[in-house]
């Protein structure tokens, strides 16, 4: 049997032309543009040199662990052309047995820790033009995000209505805004901007590795490397946190929060951690007080996105499971591509079809409004 599914997280691996043939000409000759290098084979360079994103190792689904690293030459060739190409997108959704997919991009999760804040600004705004062209090619298969700089409070509201505009369903925000000076997300200079997002119905979503401080490379992370791989999902609990404690969600209650690729088995004790905070330390609390325990904001306001975490699909009794949303990934490595259908039918053995359905693409479609029927049109 072939679970209906949508995949809350996906990624398109951003062509060469994405940025050069789209960005403000001003920063043209900074355009991150694709190349061949002798070592990792196909790669992004970013910023004249300044960084390099071997796609190897992003559009590595379905690929043998062994020939996974940032010294395996991968050539353009073998890459997954849905990465950029609707219509092989949407028979790599045939492959995997699902309807349809929120797209994010690749390179662009990177450029939101670039310290250049006008830099950042020209980029989205090319990759959001081509994203929208991309999601154009599938329309009732491919769900585009848009991305946004934050360079002030006034800006991101005018790049929330352009994401609108150009059809999009939603926004994937830096893990911090380029403006310093509006304080951080809980600081209600910045309670416009949500509002704003709540007009419009753009859901928001916080994607691991847009923070800085989540990096592999941060030497926060101590031990082996291996160990950072489990602490990359704490960019995401720190701005949940950030929300919640900073009375954003008592303040506009019906924001959509979205935390992206940070699993969801571990939602049940920080929430049971968040309300021990508050009922033991409340007096380290700076914003106004809450109204509500941190538990209840986080099942109302906060959804999380997973894929190959078996424990988030035992805990749905203990969450809002109307806030889960199961994702493939496709085609970074951590996917459950082209196996998404045989992982699934595993974790959900057992669960409550009502719930299950729920979880695999009916919360999703309710979040972005999407249209099932025209999926199965589009099949």
């Amino acid at each position: 049997m072939t679970l209906l599914s949508i995949s809350a997280d996906s990624h398109v691996t951003e062509p060469g032309d994405c940025y050069v043939d789209r960005i403000d000409p001003s920063f043209r000759d900074r355009a991150p543009y694709a190349a061949t290098d002798e070592t990792m084979g196909a790669i992004m360079v970013i910023d004249q040199g300044r960084s390099r994103v071997p796609y190897g190792m992003i559009a590595a689904a379905g690929r043998p662990v062994d020939a996974i690293g940032p010294f395996v030459f991968v050539g353009w060739d073998e890459l997954h052309p849905g990465g950029w190409d609707a219509a092989a997108r949407v028979d790599e959704q045939e492959r995997d047995g699902v309807a349809a997919e929120v797209i994010y991009p690749s390179v662009g999760m990177l450029l939101c820790n670039h310290p250049d804040a006008d830099y950042k600004k020209a980029c989205f705004d090319a990759y959001n033009l081509w994203v929208a062209e991309f999601q154009a090619g599938a329309p009732g298969r491919l769900i585009g995000l848009g991305q946004t700089a934050l360079r002030s409070v006034e800006e991101g509201i005018e790049d929330l209505q352009r994401i609108k505009d150009l059809g999009l369903r939603g926004v994937m925000m830096p893990g911090y805004a380029a403006c310093h000076a509006e304080g951080d997300y809980d600081d209600p200079r910045w309670d416009p901007l949500w509002r704003a997002a709540i007009e419009l119905g753009l859901p928001l979503s916080f994607h691991i590795l847009t923070s800085g401080n989540d990096q592999p490379t941060n030497p926060q992370f101590r031990g082996p490397k291996m160990n950072s791989f489990l602490g990359i999902i704490r960019g995401c609990q720190d701005i949940i946190g950030t929300l919640i404690f900073g009375g954003v969600f008592e303040r506009n209650p019906d924001l959509p929060v979205v935390c992206v690729e940070a699993d969801a088995g571990w939602a049940p004790h920080w929430m049971y951690r968040a309300d021990h905070a508050l009922k033991h330390h409340r007096n380290w609390l700076t914003s106004a007080p809450l109204s509500r325990l941190p538990s209840e904001y986080f099942r109302d306001n906060v959804y999380l996105t997973f894929q190959d975490d078996w424990v988030a699909w035992h805990v749905t009794d203990m969450v809002n499971h109307e806030r889960l949303l199961w994702a493939s990934d496709h085609p970074h490595a951590d996917s459950t591509f082209p196996r998404s259908q045989e992982v699934l039918a595993e974790h959900t053995a057992g669960l409550d079809p009502g719930v299950r359905d729920d979880i695999l693409w009916r919360n999703c479609a309710k979040l972005y409004a999407l249209d099932v029927a025209a999926m199965g049109a589009a099949r």
